[in-house]
């Protein structure tokens, strides 16, 4: 019999832990852009499906129903920084741009990520039922470390919205500072 030592030698270990080092430094940057693109998504992905509500309730209601910035979960806010999130109402006296007054109800409340920046071309969107159009501008998207490339959400006249990473003359969306 043998007597065999059971383990390993420093350099084994050494040779261990520096292999385990680089992989997890080649990964992490990528597992980071990973989470903030998924953060992105979340974003997105919540005001795309505010303006589907927003185009159904205005139908169903045959109601004006507003999107709007807000700070408060309450009240809109002045400008166009959607960045602490947002309320969408029904808009029963049709004032543009989009405020909360008493008896309008507030149909849903969204808190933004706080790694995630959002800005507009417009202070709230307004979907009506069947006359007039829509409120058309774009959102855009942006993850506050710049670790991945701005997207925007953009609304159509008809109240329809689409995801671009490219504006119309083919320029990248920027986030404004």
């Amino acid at each position: 019999m043998t007597n065999r030592n059971q383990g390993f030698t420093l350099f084994e270990l050494l040779m261990t832990v520096l292999l385990a080092a680089l992989i997890l430094g080649i990964a992490l940057p990528s597992f980071s852009d990973t989470l903030a693109r998924q953060r992105q998504r979340v974003e997105i992905d919540a005001l795309f499906h505010a303006i589907h509500r927003a185009r159904k309730e205005s139908i169903m209601r045959r109601k004006v129903v507003s999107l709007c910035p807000s700070v408060d979960d309450q009240n809109c806010s002045l400008g166009q920084d959607w960045s602490s999130g947002w309320i969408l109402f029904e808009n029963t006296d049709r004032d543009s741009p989009p405020m909360v007054d008493p008896g309008e109800a507030v149909l849903a409340r969204h808190r933004v990520s706080e790694r995630i920046r959002i800005t507009a071309n417009r202070r709230g969107f307004t979907l009506r039922a069947t006359f007039l159009r829509a409120t058309n501008g774009t959102l855009v998207v942006c993850d506050k470390n710049a670790k991945i490339a701005p997207r925007a959400l953009v609304v159509s006249y008809t109240g329809r919205p689409r995801v671009a990473s490219h504006t119309t003359d083919r320029e990248p969306y920027s986030c404004a500072d």
